[in-house]
């Protein structure tokens, strides 16, 4: 590819040419690396699902055989992944009730609510952290070249009005008509887990009407990438 004088642009033009440069090398690197085979599981590979709704059209199952799967919350009803990681203590209480913890890998906070459940790792110390970057920052210790960030949608739908989240109306969720969780917090954390570690390339996968932090395109190692050109690059069917 060749050398773009930096000098020549904006900062603002620099930074959507950079990311662009950045989804071009990434596309053609993940054809030749995966393509010939999806079944040959990735270990430099990670995909982290928050439950925002953009993650809706990729089947959590199809990423298995891709990389290693951390998901949070209220997924394991449905889908195991490799990692689960919840702090909630409601939904602690409610996946230890399912069972779910005596076959899988499930990560929280030490909390007194749940000193009595089994099989559960602890984070010593605890992060204070909302699952969705805790998940992100435990994908970070374990090391990868490439991690892939799903459902972390930040804001709210409909301008940021309403609850967006996968599981909005059911247990231990607020109901879809309710306000959306200020995301400043989330937004902070996913911020220190890209700045902490630099080797690592973080890919933000969004619907085109996400919310895009600015502030996240500061980050040398830190790209989007919208739903088509991931799929792409693992060649899932077309949305």
């Amino acid at each position: 590819m060749a050398k773009i004088d930096k000098s020549l642009y904006t900062k603002q033009e620099w930074l959507v040419i950079r990311n662009q440069r950045r989804l071009q090398k990434q596309l053609q690197k993940q054809k030749e690396h995966i393509s010939n085979s999806v079944s040959n599981k990735d270990n430099s590979v990670a995909f982290v699902l928050g439950n925002g709704t953009s993650r809706s059209v990729i089947e959590p199952e199809s990423l298995l055989e891709l990389g290693t799967v951390y998901g949070c919350n209220a997924l394991y009803r449905t889908f195991s992944p490799d990692y689960l990681i919840a702090v909630d203590v409601k939904m602690i209480l409610e996946l230890s009730k399912s069972g779910y913890q005596n076959n899988n890998k499930v990560w929280t906070n030490h909390n007194n609510a749940f000193t009595s459940i089994k099989n559960v790792n602890y984070f010593q110390p605890s992060k204070g952290w909302s699952s969705g970057p805790t998940a992100l920052w435990l994908a970070a210790e374990h090391g990868y070249d490439d991690i892939y960030i799903l459902g972390f949608d930040f804001a709210g739908l409909e301008n940021n009005s309403k609850l967006n989240n996968i599981y909005a109306g059911t247990k231990n969720y607020k109901r879809p008509n309710e306000g959306a969780t200020f995301y400043g917090n989330w937004l902070r954390q996913t911020k220190t887990v890209i700045r902490d570690n630099k080797k690592i390339n973080f890919h933000r996968v969004i619907a085109s009407d996400n919310y895009k932090p600015d502030e996240l395109n500061t980050f040398e190692n830190f790209n989007t990438i919208e739903l088509g050109d991931f799929q792409k690059i693992f060649s899932f069917p077309q949305i």
